[in-house]
């Protein structure tokens, strides 16, 4: 998703010299929705890592949880797919 930020704002700036009406309306508007997103991914990116510090405290407290949630998912992963 990020690669894909890269790829608009640098189309852009690319733009930033052409003159016609149309084309500085499509940049105002792809540059403000560029803004919006990457507001958006820096939330995202926010509530996952503290969904992943709460996992990792999980597992350190609660070892023995974690391995057997592991194990019984890994086998019903296993169940399912050798059905046919």
């Amino acid at each position: 998703m990020q690669h894909i930020i890269e790829h608009a704002h640098a189309l852009v700036e690319a733009t930033s010299g052409e003159l016609d009406d149309r084309i500085k309306e499509a940049r105002a508007a792809l540059k403000e929705r560029l803004d919006s997103s990457k507001s958006g991914i820096g939330k995202m990116e926010e509530q996952l890592l503290g969904k992943v510090k709460a996992a990792d405290e999980f597992v350190h407290i609660q070892p023995y949880y974690a391995i057997g949630g592991t194990f019984i998912a890994g086998l019903l992963m296993g169940w399912f797919m050798s059905r046919k």
